[in-house]
Parts: C-alpha cells; structure tokens; sequence
C-alpha cells in the first residue's frame, strides 16, 4: 500500500508536474526553440493518449504486479534527456496509427459535434419549456396568496 502510494505520488510529480514545469520554461525561451515545443507536444499527446486508454483498460490492467512501477518507469523514458522516448513513441508507434485513421477520427468529431449540438439546443429548448412552466406556477401561487390576503383583509375590515 505504501509503495503503491509512493509510485503514483512519484509518478504525479516526476509523470505531470515536472513535464509541465518543463514545458513552461520551453514555451517562455524568447525565441522558443521549436524542437523542444514539438517534443513536448509529442510528451503531453502521449500522456492524454495512456491516460485515455487507461481510463478504459485499468481494470484489465491495474492488478498487474508492478503495474504503478512500469508506469512511471514509461512517463520517466518518454521525457528524460537521455532517451528523448516520447519522439520515438510518437514517430514510431502513435503517428502511424492515427494517421491510418485519421479521416474516420475527424468524421467521428464532426459527427458528434453535430450530435451535441443537437442534444444541447434540444436540452435548452426543454429547460426552458421546464423554467417557464416553474415561473407561471410561482406566479399562480404567489397570485392565489395576493388574493388570499386582501381576502383576509376585507374580511377584518367588516
């Protein structure tokens, strides 16, 4: 438990924060160099790409002996100087990949661009429909109370 613990807290730090640290200082070099920027774009594509599939596979893959280990060993390659990993995952692996499907990934957003759009503006148009309904009948109550006390009053008054 406590390895276990230590592994992902190592992992945030040496897998998240120092990358991004990394990056910062990247993005403020004046000018910036333009290798580091695209290796650090390659890091962060692959980092959302692990952590996308690892969304949907920890179950099959999370009990695995060592499983926080590998995992931080691999974010510790694709980064440090000395193995520069993510150019090679990126290059070898992931671009080929995606390059391959690339035009059904784009026709897959536009599709559910459209699909969103539609659900949002069907969602607005029924909370409106909701919100106009709770207005009249706070505005019925509010009424039937008005009318109940001049009701109330008149009453006294005679």
């Amino acid at each position: 438990m406590a390895v276990s613990l230590i592994t992902r807290l190592l992992t945030l730090a040496l897998g998240y924060a120092y990358p991004a640290y990394a990056c910062y200082k990247t993005l403020e070099l004046h000018p910036p160099k333009i290798e580091q920027l695209i290796f650090w774009c390659q890091y962060w594509v692959l980092v959302a790409t692990l952590t996308v599939v690892e969304r949907f596979a920890d179950f099959a893959v999370s009990w695995l002996p060592m499983y926080g280990e590998a995992k931080l060993l691999l974010v510790l390659y694709l980064w440090h100087p000395g193995t520069r990993g993510a150019g090679h995952v990126y290059d070898g692996f992931l671009r080929p990949l995606v390059a391959r499907h690339e035009v059904d990934i784009d026709r897959g957003l536009l599709e559910l661009r459209a699909r969103a759009k539609d659900v949002t503006a069907s969602q607005l148009k029924a909370a409106a429909a909701v919100g106009q309904a709770w207005l009249v009948e706070a505005a019925r109550l509010v009424s039937s109370q008005m009318q109940a006390a001049r009701s109330g009053r008149a009453g006294a008054a005679h």
